[in-house]
């Protein structure tokens, strides 16, 4: 909780909210696990104002939760415990395109979709992109190291991030804004805040790389027999003769979902267990056509079809952007997020499958996700006749299933959405004890009060044990 004292410094800097509306909406992520619980809420409008918030806090013990467009899914972003929720949706500042060193720079509040648009008009890309585009903050890429859909073309977000401003837990800047493709002058400390979740500095500024923009891109939609059959056309794909943008997969259980929520259905005449979006980027439309016919011909897929234009490749990915959306609306749906090596897919989801055939029989299992980079989502929604208690106890128990799964196929527990909250139990299934303990050193030297996004990544604990 924040003291009378605390609080009243807070309110000499900026105006400080607690309207329960207020606190309820900024305390929570896409998770709804956790009820939100902050003890208020403040809106920087500079790194100057998040320095001076942080200093307050600092001095006086103050747990603070950095806060974004709240689209994660791992609980990153929540505040349960009486925290000061740090919201940097006002600093949305988006700079001049420098079309010679293909950069821009913007405050970590800028909207992903913006950002897209505002370098789209000078010809370049910013090639992080995923379905939360419309809501999600520069700030929170950065701090999860988002992928979504581009990462087999482009890459995870650390890879188009030149530079970072952050403010350290007692106030201080660190300018990590050089802006530089090559700077080897001793420990890039950019990418220690990359992906750190907010638990060891608050990101406020950046310098993003762009990259040219595409051309034409072709997107395809097939219905495929198995997820060995989706290995086989993602194979097929790859000796194709142009560069894969993406390669998504999604099962006849999303698909049906997104028919109940929004009435999509596959533009398919046949039935399939399966479905792939494959979008590539291509200059040979006589090659294109003869990749297709060579894969309907040695019956790689049940049935397919080219996207005609660009209104119809925009519904083909709907029936794929569309479906955390729908899951949620149509249910509740448990999420993990996990990333295996290509080739163990197949015996992964067979596997996963048949735990839960034997231990939870009549649960559905949603699968879909990024195929093309062996990152899978698993969704296990909640049977109708369970109450929701019951289920998040049962299902936390599932988890263990599938982590010693992902475990034993070499993988990790979270792709992309990180750890937050949901996954610190499962850490030790994908990271090393000697790997956790130089992770604790680093919060403890950079936070040694313990007060920056506490209780994420991995649980708290006196810095000096």
């Amino acid at each position: 909780m924040i003291g009378e004292r605390a609080l009243r410094e807070l309110k000499d800097v900026l105006p400080v909210e607690t309207d329960p509306d207020a606190l309820a909406t900024y305390g929570r992520d896409w998770t709804r696990v956790y009820d939100p619980a902050p003890s208020a809420v403040v809106f920087p409008r500079s790194t100057a104002e998040v320095s001076a918030v942080l200093a307050i806090c600092h001095r006086h013990g103050v747990a603070v939760v950095p806060s974004g467009g709240r689209t994660g899914l791992a609980g990153g972003a929540v505040a349960k415990d009486g925290e000061l929720v740090l919201s940097l949706e006002r600093m949305r500042a988006i700079g001049p395109v420098d079309t010679i060193g293909g950069t821009v720079h913007v405050e970590a509040g800028a909207i992903t979709e913006a950002v897209h648009q505002a370098v789209e008009e000078h010809d370049l890309s910013w090639p992080i992109d995923f379905a939360s585009k419309g809501s999600s903050h520069v700030g929170g890429n950065i701090a999860t190291n988002a992928g979504g859909v581009k990462v087999i073309r482009y890459g995870l977000t650390r890879q188009w991030v030149l530079g970072l401003t952050v403010v350290l837990a007692d106030g201080t800047v660190l300018d990590l804004d050089a802006a530089l493709e090559k700077n080897n002058t001793g420990v890039d400390l950019r990418q220690l805040f990359i992906g750190s979740e907010g638990t060891l500095g608050v990101i406020t500024e950046a310098t993003l790389k762009l990259a040219r923009a595409p051309g034409h891109l072709d997107v395809f939609f097939f219905g495929v027999d198995s997820l060995a059959g989706v290995l086989r056309v993602f194979e097929a794909a790859r000796k194709g003769p142009f560069v894969i943008s993406a390669f998504e997969m999604l099962t006849d259980r999303c698909l049906a979902r997104l028919e109940r929520h929004r009435g999509l259905r596959s533009p398919l005449e046949a039935d399939a267990p399966c479905f792939v979006l494959l979008e590539v980027e291509a200059h040979d439309r006589d090659a294109l056509d003869a990749w297709l016919e060579s894969v309907v011909e040695r019956e790689l897929v049940l049935d397919g079809v080219l996207a005609a234009g660009l209104e119809q490749a925009r519904s083909l990915w709907t029936l794929r952007e569309g479906i955390s959306e729908s899951l949620s609306a149509t249910g509740l749906p448990h999420k993990n997020d996990v990333a295996l090596p290509i080739a163990a897919l197949t015996d992964f989801c067979r596997e996963l499958e048949e735990v839960f055939e034997a231990r939870y029989p009549g649960w559905e299992i949603c699968l879909f996700g990024h195929i093309g980079d062996g990152n899978l989502h698993i969704n296990v929604m909640k049977p109708d006749d369970m109450g929701k208690e019951a289920f998040l106890e049962r299902v936390h128990e599932a988890d263990r299933s599938i982590f010693e799964l992902v475990a034993k196929h070499h993988g990790s527990i979270s792709a992309e959405h990180g750890i937050g909250l949901l996954k610190r139990d499962g850490l030790g299934y994908s990271r090393s004890a000697p790997e956790i303990a130089v992770m604790r050193a680093m919060k403890a030297a950079l936070d040694p009060k313990g007060i920056l996004n506490p209780g994420k990544v991995f649980a708290e604990r006196d810095p000096a044990q």
